[in-house]
């Protein structure tokens, strides 16, 4: 290595250095090279001996020389670049490559500021990657909006690596009991956001906001907070005589609500319904997986008094919707509530489905299978999974068959059979 001497490099000399390499000692140059304009361009850098040994042509081993650049004059001054040639120096001393420690510098760094995503900024990110496959953009709006109302004001700004489990019940504890449903949904969110960041490599170690085995530990399930409220049914048994006082209104709502009945379908799936999605001489409606709640093609078997209801609404036709709310829209999904109440029931529209689930299991013999595939539920066990593959359509055209008799009929006529 060269020794400083008194042939070291001024300020005025390195301005003025003209093309080549000049030495300033200790191993530290500066390179001026010429630019296509003919310009000159002047950086440092500094040579050091590796630990690997070079034979040379002569047979005589030497170490391997290598070079770091330090930067560009006048960016980094003479000063500036002696320092760091001598940290350069200071680290093979000490037996390391100077270039393979700034690396590892830049990478740790590099680590180190990803580490340091904060909790929006990794709530935005797991939104924007996982939102095209969500159905619709409420479900966005609302993980956006609850995010922002109650996560965001406590654990936003903060890395999403420091989150831990104090934190996640500092968002949780003050809405748990007041408000189960939401915090439940909130919770999962956060717990699929801190996955997505350990996934990424911003975090490490167990997810805080984990429920099984953790949280569950220490705050009450919501089950016990509150009472699960469901849709208020009528008795099955009062079903008849109901579509016969229904049969009597003439009005676009009156059809639907009896299509939604026959049909055990959901009002959103009813008033929705178009005419594409009818076969008449198939006898099948065939709701498509967007308006499906699991997100699953449903097909319905179409019963003679659900067949007699689109025949009417066919005469009355106004657009693609086969109940039409008037100027080619679809009938609000206030408008079979309202019905409702105007008929002097405090009963959904939605509770016919249960009413139609109680009938099934106290009144026939159809399998369970049978009848949770006709509700489109979601599937849980095997056995109703190989129902839902094969459709089992025949076997629900009997039974919404022995349904609509039901519906229809004045009076109970005893248990249906299959």
């Amino acid at each position: 290595m060269a020794k400083r001497g008194i042939n070291r490099l001024t300020a005025r000399t390195v301005a003025t250095a003209g093309v080549g390499y000049h030495c300033d000692g200790d191993s530290l140059y500066l390179q001026v090279t010429q630019g296509g304009d003919g310009s000159l361009n002047r950086s440092w850098l500094v040579r050091y001996a590796t630990g690997e040994i070079k034979m040379s042509a002569s047979g005589k081993s030497r170490r391997a020389e290598r070079q770091m650049g330090l930067g560009p004059y006048p960016r980094v001054s003479l000063k500036e670049a002696r320092e760091k040639a001598q940290e350069a120096l200071r680290l093979t001393a000490s037996g390391q490559d100077p270039v393979e420690a700034k690396r590892a510098s830049k990478s740790s760094a590099a680590l180190a500021n990803a580490k340091a995503m904060s909790f929006a900024e990794c709530a935005e990110a797991y939104i924007r990657s996982h939102e095209h496959g969500w159905r619709n953009d409420k479900h966005r709006a609302q993980s956006r909006n609850t995010l922002a109302t109650y996560a965001h004001p406590a654990i936003g700004p903060l890395p999403v690596a420091g989150i831990d489990v104090g934190l996640v019940l500092k968002v949780l504890e003050p809405i748990w009991v007041s408000k189960p449903e939401t915090a439940s949904r909130l919770r999962g969110r956060i717990e699929a956001i801190l996955d997505w960041a350990r996934a990424r490599g911003f975090r490490e170690g167990e997810n805080p906001a984990r429920w099984r085995g953790h949280l569950d530990k220490l705050l009450p399930a919501r089950s016990k907070i509150r009472r699960v409220e469901h849709h208020a049914a009528l008795p099955y048994s009062a079903i008849p005589s109901f579509m016969g006082e229904l049969h009597e209104r003439d009005a676009t709502a009156a059809r639907a609500l009896e299509f939604t009945i026959l049909t055990a379908a959901r009002t959103g799936e009813v008033i929705g319904v178009t005419w594409d999605e009818i076969d008449l001489r198939e006898r099948v409606w065939t709701i498509p997986a967007s308006r499906m709640k699991g997100g699953r093609q449903h097909r319905v078997p179409l019963s003679d008094a659900a067949i007699t209801i689109l025949e009417t609404q066919a005469q009355r036709r106004e657009g693609k919707f086969v109940f039409s709310g008037g100027n080619g829209r679809a009938l609000s999904n206030m408008a079979l509530l309202m019905l409702l109440r105007r008929m002097g029931l405090d009963v959904t529209a939605h509770g016919f489905r249960s009413s139609f689930r109680d009938w099934a299991g106290d009144c026939t013999h159809f399998p369970r299978e049978v009848i949770e595939a006709a509700l489109a539920h979601v599937v849980e066990s095997k056995v109703e999974a190989a129902y839902r593959r094969s459709d089992a359509i025949e076997k629900r055209r009997k039974l919404m068959d022995a349904w609509a008799r039901f519906c229809v009929e004045e009076t109970q006529t005893g248990e249906q059979s299959l």
